[in-house]
């Protein structure tokens, strides 16, 4: 995806290549980031329990964002009734080849629903209502490109996928109550890829198919930017099992039991908005998707980005899509204009800070902004970016940020001439970089990536 170090980066932001719309009625996927390599040949580190965060958004947005996720699919079709499990508990079972951190995982994730969703999730070990099942991640990308993983209703085995396609099996729209489903996931990925499709695969195979990108506080989002699921995703999810509803209800049944509902799960709801609502023209996401995606020369890509900005800029945004293209923006003009790059950076980090729940999209242009100051021999400031970004990928869980930012600041420490603090911050990112980037050879790629972007002349100048 990426020809120069600095954009090599990039690739950890999360922001993924997205595929086409033309299977979107058939599925709910999770797009692809590129990561080299894939076996885990060290320890790696494991995050421990999510802190839940209280949703600091008014009932009004949230209840409208609840309809916008529940009644259409990434492709815009409209579904027409609500769905959901009904009687009884939701069980899930992993199949295939089970990756060694994939257990682990799904027991921290069905503590969340449990604990923060009130949702009765049990592990099984036979067939259950959602069956994860493990293929080689070749088998995916064969069947829809640039896709990590997927959800498809009414099949529990690859067999009957491949079965059911063509038919209309596979059709969410003529669902009326779901009770048994797949997710296809990667065998051969990194660990923290196996658990970002776990997430929000099992959340949308029981909850919300849609993805919004005005969201800045959920991983229904394109922007890739969250991988887990947030506090704004379980009360989705707790709101989607909530008694007052059912199977079958349609978009204005459920609008009308929203606020009644709300105010009892959310009592603590705030006032105003923090996005403008309404759907994303396919204009501007035609952009996004052209602008970080992997086809097409860099002024193509840079172009689409502007491209993006217009359009937000058109729409009268002031929120998360209006700082994704100006992120995007940034992005494409890393190796050709850094000057532009930290502009846009700037810019996109102005909306971000003020949005609730988005400090970890702060957080990569911090990423970025680091990145930068590194290339631009000024350590000091890459350290400083550094520092304010490693407690928010921390929190937020996301291991290929957490260990990029470290190394990033490693370097610039040994561009100081401080090499002890730099091998020992080195030795501390090792077990984030082997849960984020899947192998010990793809940690040490990062590696040189991230010396390539300090200038021979900061070398020379502190090893002088």
């Amino acid at each position: 995806m990426r020809i120069t170090a600095v954009l090599a980066l990039a690739a950890l932001t999360a922001c993924a290549q997205t595929p086409d719309s033309g299977y979107r009625a058939e599925v709910s996927m999770n797009r692809l980031v590129e990561q080299p390599g894939s076996s885990v040949t060290s320890a790696v580190n494991l995050f421990s329990g999510q802190t839940p965060q209280r949703v600091s958004r008014s009932n009004a947005e949230i209840a409208q964002d609840f309809l916008d996720l529940e009644f259409r699919m990434e492709s815009g079709r409209a579904l027409p009734v609500l769905t959901r499990f009904e009687g009884g508990p939701i069980t899930v079972a992993l199949t295939g080849q089970v990756p060694p951190t994939a257990e682990a995982d799904l027991a921290r994730l069905i503590s969340r629903f449990r604990n923060e969703a009130g949702l009765d999730v049990r592990r099984a070990s036979g067939p259950a209502n959602i069956n994860v099942v493990f293929v080689p991640r070749k088998t995916i990308r064969a069947t829809f490109s640039n896709v990590a993983c997927f959800v498809a209703p009414r099949v529990a085995s690859w067999e009957e996928y491949k079965a059911a396609r063509g038919t209309g099996t596979l059709d969410w729209t003529t669902l009326r109550q779901r009770e048994r489903l797949a997710i296809f996931a990667p065998a051969d990925s990194t660990p923290q890829e196996v658990r970002d499709c776990l997430h929000e695969e099992i959340a949308q195979a029981m909850g919300p198919l849609n993805d919004l990108y005005q969201l800045p506080d959920s991983v229904f989002n394109d922007d890739n930017f969250h991988t887990v699921l947030t506090s704004f995703d379980m009360l989705m999810l707790r709101v989607h099992y909530a008694p007052e509803l059912r199977s079958g209800m349609t978009r204005e049944q459920v609008a009308a039991v929203l606020p009644g509902l709300l105010a009892r799960l959310n009592p603590t709801g705030a006032t105003g908005r923090t996005h403008q609502g309404g759907q994303t023209p396919r204009a501007w996401i035609r952009a996004m998707e052209t602008a970080l995606g992997p086809r097409g020369s860099v002024s193509a890509r840079n172009a689409a980005a502007h491209e993006a900005l217009a359009i937000a800029h058109a729409q009268g945004w002031q929120a998360s899509r209006l700082a994704f293209s100006w992120f995007a923006v940034g992005r494409l003009n890393v190796s050709n204009d850094p000057v532009a790059a930290a502009n846009a950076f700037a810019n996109a980090q102005r909306i971000y800070r003020r949005l609730p729940g988005a400090q970890i999209q702060a957080a990569h242009v911090d990423m970025q902004l680091a990145a930068l100051a590194l290339s631009q021999a000024n350590p000091a400031q890459a350290i400083a970016f550094a520092d304010r970004a490693i407690p928010v990928a921390r929190q937020a869980q996301n291991a290929s940020l957490l260990a990029t930012v470290m190394l990033v600041k490693a370097q610039a420490l040994e561009a100081q001439g401080n090499v002890a603090a730099a091998r020992a911050l080195r030795l501390d990112s090792q077990g984030w970089a082997r849960y984020g980037f899947g192998s010990d050879a793809a940690t040490r790629a990062r590696m040189r990536d991230i010396a390539s972007l300090v200038p021979s002349k900061l070398r020379q100048l502190f090893r002088g």
